[in-house]
């Protein structure tokens, strides 16, 4: 166990951050030495001073060999670093643990480690299994990609508590024993290649989520996705499955007239009284309700959630009606596979707004569902790209744009009353913007400026 006995020992932080700082912090506490070791200057970081009140030292500006001379315990990587870093590669050449924040939550965590990963759909499932909970009058803390850093969470839950984690792949590579009670699988699919290298490595990653749970744990998994379904027959877990496609006895699926879900046979609730929208949410909506059940939360509560829950800010968020338009904030969705299911998700004519950082790829994948989209919006560094794609689909209308703000003008131009505008950008946002999240805040401004 890595937080045992760390009185006086060196732990060597890589990357502050807000994930870096919360391990500084508790490392602290357990009498560590703690070094952060950051490429930026120390004017670039926040919170420095309070840091080094406490006895943190930092060193800044690059990253020399040096620190691994003096043999740390383990080294706490920001998820973002890659392997190839030079510390990084150097820890593993002499057999130092390389780890990032959730595997020090997990080890300090007295409640229950509900944790959540896949390609898609972890952060709508993740806030759904967390009102869940809440619904049933019972505590449940969110943590990891969404919400505060696992390891600063940790610290306040208690033994009857939950902490519902979104864990990435890029997080669940830096872990060794990583343990949730409840472990969710929901889908994986070729993401992140540029820093995982190979999809093998990018899959090794997700099933870290479940190699170290044993027949005390839960994995709830993905029935109707093949290499889910493969990490989970060597799963030492209890499995519990859930599908779209097939009516499952044992497990959590649609009725055979595909109007309600059922747990074990037992209905839950009917779709039709489902709010949130899209075929993709009601993968998210079946895996939620697995994990609640295995919570033993009730099922009145579970379905009050799913009739008043209406997503996540930024991932096929409704936000408003704009002159007989309705129009949805996808910003979140920054690969092919997101979009993809957001354009199926609506049976009303869409007009698709969609650009940003090019990583290289085509979007030939993309081209079978944009046959249903009215016009074709696109801005920032992939609009020729797309506009390849939308013209190979039939789109009638494409316009480009370098700017989110023209998209949004054109696109409501060229829309009309029962239309759909959808942002859904099929790219990572950091051509023009830091985060998906700026990159919604822009296109909401941008809607709120049409009159």
């Amino acid at each position: 166990m890595m937080m045992d006995q760390l009185q006086d020992k060196y732990v060597l932080i890589l990357g502050l951050a807000r994930s870096g700082e919360a391990a500084a912090r508790l490392l602290i506490k357990h009498g560590a030495n703690v070094v952060v070791n950051e490429y930026k200057s120390k004017e670039e970081l926040n919170n420095v001073e309070a840091l080094e009140a406490l006895g943190v030292t930092f060193v800044t500006g690059g990253h020399p060999p040096h620190l691994l001379e003096q043999n740390p315990a383990f080294i706490v990587k920001n998820p973002g670093i890659r392997y190839d870093n030079p510390i990084v590669l150097g820890a593993i050449q002499q057999n130092i643990p390389v780890v990032t924040e959730v595997e020090l939550a997990g080890e300090i965590l007295k409640g229950t480690l509900i944790a959540i990963t896949g390609s898609n759909g972890k952060t709508t499932t993740t806030k759904l299994i967390e009102e869940m909970i809440a619904a049933d009058d019972k505590r449940a803390f969110l943590a990891g990609n969404i919400g505060l850093p696992a390891c600063e969470v940790a610290e306040k839950v208690h033994e009857d508590d939950y902490m519902v984690t979104e864990v990435s792949s890029f997080q669940l590579k830096g872990t060794i024993n990583f343990k949730p009670e409840v472990a969710v699988l929901l889908n994986i699919f070729d993401a992140h290649l540029d820093y995982h290298g190979t999809k093998d490595d990018y899959v090794d990653s997700k099933a870290n989520v479940t190699a170290f749970q044993d027949a005390t744990d839960v994995l709830v998994y993905n029935e109707d996705d093949p290499t889910v379904k493969e990490i989970a027959s060597r799963s030492k877990a209890k499995t519990l499955p859930f599908s779209i496609q097939s009516t499952l006895s044992n497990g959590v699926s649609l009725d055979e007239n595909k109007k309600v879900i059922q747990v074990d046979g037992e209905p839950i609730i009917a779709i039709d009284k489902i709010v949130l929208p899209g075929m993709h949410n009601l993968e998210n909506i079946l895996a939620a309700i697995a994990v609640a059940t295995t919570c033993n939360i009730n099922k009145e509560a579970i379905a009050h959630v799913l009739m008043s829950f209406s997503g996540v800010e930024h991932r096929l968020q409704f936000v408003k009606e704009l002159n007989g338009r309705r129009v949805y904030n996808d910003s979140k969705a920054t690969n092919i596979l997101a979009t993809d299911k957001a354009l199926r998700a609506f049976n009303e004519p869409i007009v698709l707004i969609a650009g940003g950082l090019d990583r290289g790829n085509e979007f030939d994948e993309l081209v079978s569902s944009l046959t249903s989209v009215k016009a074709l919006i696109t801005y920032g560094e992939t609009k020729e790209k797309l506009k390849r794609a939308g013209q190979t689909a039939g789109v009638q209308s494409i316009g480009l744009h370098e700017t989110i703000e023209e998209a949004v003008e054109q696109a409501y131009e060229v829309s009309d009353e029962g239309d759909v505008i959808l942002l859904s950008p099929a790219c990572a946002s950091w051509d023009q913007f830091k985060t998906f999240e700026e990159r919604g805040e822009a296109f909401l401004k941008a809607v709120e400026a049409i009159q």
